[in-house]
């Protein structure tokens, strides 16, 4: 009996290892084959979500409040070949007809429409009424404008005259929000529209010697959040998005510095390129979503820290601009 017991253990150990090696090869072969099909799925949906932005833009009014910038190139190429009736906005005509021109030049005719063109200034407050009727009497009606007008200034707070500081908030401020006050009435009578504002991600993250920039990112955030709660039941939708900064082009170029001071405010290599900025923006529109934030992982973590452990990032920053003072000295 007990050799017939150890017999049969000697049986079962060979079969045991086989099994083994069965489920170990199988689990090889498997794991492959899930990871390209689950690249695959990703793949088709960039692809479907790609072709369904194209068609989600066409026939639809957009407005762009500053054509002429990078950023507001990139979109108007993407929402012109995308089939929509683009308005251009930027305070130089001659320019306005030249990016017109190249619109024009690079697609179908058949399938595209010649943007109209307005000039629009934000700093010249007096010329907004006549400029907001000629928006509205483009096509008798809007679907979405991108707020993404921006003036910068960088300096000591006690350096900035008052002058300058109206101008900042002229055009960070007061001009979008005059825009979205003047169009408010036609999109409420229609009940839809959408409202993109681009904003700095310094609306939410206050930084040294930015100050007047600053105060009027954070004004025009609050004003966009305001709003988007007060005209959701006209149908109409609000979305801001905030990023640490937009290059002219895709940047390679190596930190001077690895300090956190520079990683958190240096511009490149942090910053995103209009195209990246461009796509955001239309994955916002479909999705309909409200507040995006475009940055690196540790300007994000600045935005947790100062709403969380706020002594933290005071000495944080407060060590920065010891730092730069010292080495601007040396």
């Amino acid at each position: 009996m007990v050799v017939k017991g150890e017999m049969d253990s000697n049986v079962t150990e060979p079969e045991s290892f086989w099994e083994m090696d069965s489920a170990w090869t199988t689990t090889v072969l498997l794991v492959p084959c899930v990871v390209l099909l689950t690249a695959g799925f990703f793949y088709l949906y960039g692809v479907i979500m790609g072709l369904l932005s194209n068609k989600s833009v066409r026939n639809k009014v957009v407005v762009i409040t500053d054509a002429l910038s990078g950023l507001g190139k990139e979109c108007a190429g993407v929402f012109h070949k995308g089939g929509a009736r683009l308005i251009l906005c930027g305070k130089n005509w001659e320019k306005l007809e030249e990016l017109a021109d190249d619109l024009a030049n690079a697609s179908d005719p058949t399938v595209t429409f010649p943007p109209k063109l307005v000039l629009l200034d934000f700093a010249d407050m007096d010329s907004m009424p006549e400029a907001i009727a000629e928006i509205l009497d483009c096509y008798g009606c809007l679907d979405i404008i991108i707020f993404n007008s921006s003036m910068k200034v960088k300096a000591p707070a006690q350096t900035l005259s008052l002058e300058v500081d109206k101008l900042l908030m002229d055009n960070n401020y007061f001009g979008p929000v005059t825009l979205a006050k003047g169009v408010l009435p036609s999109m409420i009578s229609r009940r839809s529209g959408h409202l993109l504002l681009v904003n700095s991600i310094q609306g939410r993250l206050a930084v040294p010697f930015r100050s007047t920039y600053a105060a009027s990112k954070h004004a025009v955030q609050a004003f966009f959040d305001c709003l988007r709660a007060e005209v959701e039941e006209y149908g109409i939708s609000v979305s801001t998005i905030s990023h640490n900064f937009i290059s002219c082009s895709a940047s390679g170029a190596p930190a001077t510095s690895k300090s956190l001071w520079s990683l958190l405010y240096t511009k490149k290599p942090l910053g995103v390129s209009p195209d990246e900025a461009a796509a955001e923006i239309v994955k916002t529109l479909n999705n309909k979503r409200k507040e995006v934030v475009i940055a690196p992982s540790l300007p994000k973590m600045a935005i947790y820290t100062r709403s969380f452990f706020p002594n933290v990032f005071f000495a944080v920053i407060g060590a920065g601009v010891k730092n730069a003072a010292i080495a601007a000295e040396m």
